[in-house]
Formats: C-alpha cells, structure tokens, sequence
C-alpha cells in the first residue's frame, strides 16, 4: 500500500467497499514502460479502468487509447486524447459506432472476419485496419483467445481484401493472454505474424505496424518477472524474427500499468461455519464478485490480502461476498488463510485492484451500490 493511500484512509475514512487509486504509481509505470519499451507505441486498455482522471493523466503523459465502444472513445476525447491516437481495438462493432468513431476523426479499427471488414469500408472508407490473429494463450492467468482473432490464412484474405476496398491495410494484432506468466509466449506469436508479414508482402502489400497487445501482470499472489525481463523477452522476439526491419509497434497495456495501483477497502460482515466441525470458517465480505471482483471467477485472479488482524494467529478460509447469489464465492480452492480473532467490522484491504474491478461492478445487484473508486 503507497503511503498516499495509507493517509487517505486514514484521514478520509470513506464507507466500504471503496476503491483508492494512486494515480502517481500509474504514471510511474507508464514511464517504466516507455523507459523499458522505447520503440513501441502505448495504447492504454481503457477498458481496465475507465476513471476520467486515470485517462486524463495518461493523455497528459502522451498516451495513445485502445477503445472498446463509443462512449470510452467519447471519454478519451473529453479527457485530452486526440483522435489520431485512438485505436478502435474491439473485432466487434456496430456500424453506426464505427461511423460515429469516423466522424469523430478515428481512423484505426481493429478486423478479424469479413463482415467487419465491409462495415468499417462503408462506415469508414479509406481508414487503417488491423487484423488480429488467433494465438495460444498458455501461461495466462486470465485467457483472451477463441472469442477474438481469426486463423492466420483467413488474416491474410482479409489485409488484401482491405487493399481492395479501399482501406490501408495497416498491420496485424495479437494478444497472449492477460497476465501472462510465459515470457516465450510473445516469441510464438510473432512468428505466426512475419510468416504473415511475408505472405502479404508475397501477394504485394507492405504491412506497417505489429500491435503486440497487453499480457504484461500486475503483483499478486504469485512472483512474477519484472516488467525488464517482460520487455527484454518481446523485443528479443521482435528481432528474432524481424531483424533490422522492425514494423512499428503497438502495446495495449492495461492491468500493467493500473493494477497495483488500486487498494479496495472492504470490511468483514460475518464469519461463521456451516457445521460444528466445519474445519474452515467462512468470512463474508461486504464486496464480491459483483461488486468489482468478478476476475475471482474460477479463482483466476488471487489477490493478496492485509487485515486489521495481521500478525495474530491464521486458519484457513472460504471467502465470500455478501450478494444472495450462490456463485459469489471469491476463494474456496486457494488455501487463503486469515486471523481467527477477524470479526465482523474488522478491514480487510485487496491489493493491487486498480484494474478491472470498478469497471466490473454490477449496478445495484441486490441494492448493493456501484464500487465508489477515489483516485488520488
């Protein structure tokens, strides 16, 4: 926890479940970034965490913007981004969106099926596109394959039909999966993307530009390398397998850069067993997966834990969260362990929760209200 943090709690004392946010850890990671990664160009997933003042910030930094729908276009707009560095990352698009995208001055949209590809030529002619391909997600904590991206021959199709109908067909994309703990996985991918780039250039088009994605973690649970290893591994790959003609490149970091700057503040609501000799207690919290913490789902993301109670004696734990929905189990299987004195009322901070938290809560599921974020 930043000392920031640590005073506003303090000295704020806001109800629970809150969300505080550094906004000073943001940009220091976006500067590591830039620092680690000078030739690629940042598009932060919005998406991630859409807070006004984490997208104001970043466009003050020179931030370009991966955007999944028209009003987070609209929001980097209002925020200080320029369109022409906006990037229309979702596959899936209404064509009046993407005309409204246009008309707002956007010009890169991200393809990978034919449909899509003929609605931003009617809704957006002579706009750049990108393809994105199909790759493995092995290593990820939080997969993103089947759903997005197309098999590297139909891409290929694609880029060149682009060129006929008037598009610039501008590059290809990909994305390894988020948090992802396998450094080699960025080396599988782009040699799928220069057999691409060779095929294309074979049937007489030049592609520009490789969008790399995210995939680079935030601190949780478990160790992971430092972002120098995360970026010495993708540009050793780039130039494995693109020499000195390196395409210009495009990253789309959103968990990296926004989540270990948020700590959500949640207080215990009960603890009680189910049987009298029900070995683990269960501690219901007054934030679960429908208050921010749906990427608990299947215990994928485990995040780490402070208590008011820290230092006395532990037991294990099913944690929960307060909703009259049976799914609204955050951990069951990940052997957390917390204080047997922890009662109702007690603290119990989550760390590193600036990404996908607010931007996941449910509004008013069961009443609960909307996760209150507070960015500092």
């Amino acid at each position: 926890m930043s000392e920031r943090i640590r005073r506003f709690l303090e000295q704020q004392r806001p109800p629970t479940p809150c969300l505080v946010v550094d906004l000073e850890i943001i940009r220091q990671n976006y500067c590591n970034l830039r620092e680690h990664l000078p030739l690629a160009q940042v598009f932060y997933a919005v998406k991630a965490n859409p807070a006004a003042d984490v997208v104001r910030m970043l466009a003050s930094e020179g931030s370009s913007f991966d955007t999944a729908s028209l009003p987070e276009i609209d929001l980097c707009l209002a925020n200080g981004a320029s369109a022409e560095n906006i990037s229309f990352g979702n596959t899936i698009k209404k064509e009046r969106d993407i005309a409204d995208a246009f008309g707002r001055g956007v010009r890169l949209f991200a393809i990978d099926s034919q449909e899509e590809l003929h609605k931003i030529q009617r809704a957006a002619p002579g706009s750049r596109v990108y393809c994105r391909i199909l790759v493995e997600n092995t290593g990820a904590q939080w997969p993103l394959s089947r759903k997005f991206g197309c098999a590297v021959d139909m891409a290929a199709d694609l880029l060149c039909e682009a060129q006929t109908l008037g598009l610039d067909p501008y590059g290809v994309s990909f994305h390894v999966g988020s948090q992802q703990t396998d450094l080699d996985q960025w080396d599988v991918a782009l040699a799928k993307v220069a057999m691409l780039f060779s095929d294309l250039q074979d049937r007489g088009i030049e592609l520009k530009a490789v969008n790399l994605g995210g995939g680079f973690p935030a601190h949780y649970q478990e160790d992971v390398e430092a972002l120098p290893s995360y970026a010495n591994a993708v540009m050793h790959a780039v130039t494995k397998h693109f020499g000195n003609r390196i395409p210009a490149l495009m990253i789309e970091p959103g968990r990296s850069l926004v989540g270990d700057s948020g700590i959500l503040q949640s207080e215990v609501v009960l603890v009680s067993r189910k049987a009298y000799d029900d070995e683990r207690r269960w501690v219901f919290l007054d934030v679960g997966r429908f208050n921010g913490l749906a990427e608990t789902m299947d215990e994928a993301i485990r995040y780490r834990l402070t208590t008011s109670r820290d230092g006395e004696e532990t037991a294990p734990v099913i944690l929960a969260g307060p909703t009259c929905d049976s799914v609204d189990i955050l951990y069951d299987q990940a052997n957390y362990c917390l204080p047997v004195t922890l009662q109702a009322g007690d603290k119990v901070e989550i760390h590193s929760t600036g990404a996908y938290t607010a931007s996941y809560a449910s509004i008013n599921f069961n009443g609960f209200e909307p996760l209150k974020q507070y960015c500092i």
